[in-house]
């Protein structure tokens, strides 16, 4: 996907939860142990919240902060995201989670990396918006998964 925009940028997110959603359901089918499968239910359903939130913060942004140009500040490399629901269907329980962990920190990290950037300040409000949504969401998540691990 090309990142030319703000709004880009924000479809990527949401497809990329997208995609995470539909691993882990996929994920869940093919487990047996109640733990996992409860837990990849769980992710799947979270990050299909997460993609409707993404869809009204879109909804809602000045058309100005979408279509502010990001001029090259999001290279492919970052985006390239490695999404298997057989591998997900495989790793145990603790793997899963440092897996979904590792993918919401290098989406924070984006975001971070964009929110202090010179010549975004049309763009500031709502990237620091999504940059909110990560950070709590992947907290929210962290309460879940640690609550899950304690069964």
């Amino acid at each position: 996907m090309n990142i030319e925009r703000c709004e880009h940028l924000i479809d990527w997110t949401s497809q990329t939860h997208t995609r995470l959603s539909s691993c882990m359901s996929e994920a869940a089918e093919e487990r047996s142990d109640s733990l996992a499968r409860m837990l990849l239910v769980y992710l799947a359903q979270h990050e299909q919240e997460l993609t409707r939130t993404i869809a009204r913060i879109k909804e809602h942004a000045d058309p100005r902060a979408l279509h502010t140009r990001l001029h090259d500040a999001v290279q492919g490399d970052t985006l390239a995201l490695d999404l298997d629901s057989e591998a997900y269907a495989r790793m145990s329980v603790d793997e899963i989670s440092r897996e979904i962990f590792a993918i919401h920190n290098q989406i924070i990290d984006l975001y971070r990396s964009l929110e202090t950037r010179p010549g975004l300040d049309r763009a500031r409000e709502l990237l620091g918006e999504m940059l909110q949504l990560e950070e709590h969401e992947t907290m929210r998540l962290a309460q879940q998964v640690n609550r899950m691990h304690e069964l």
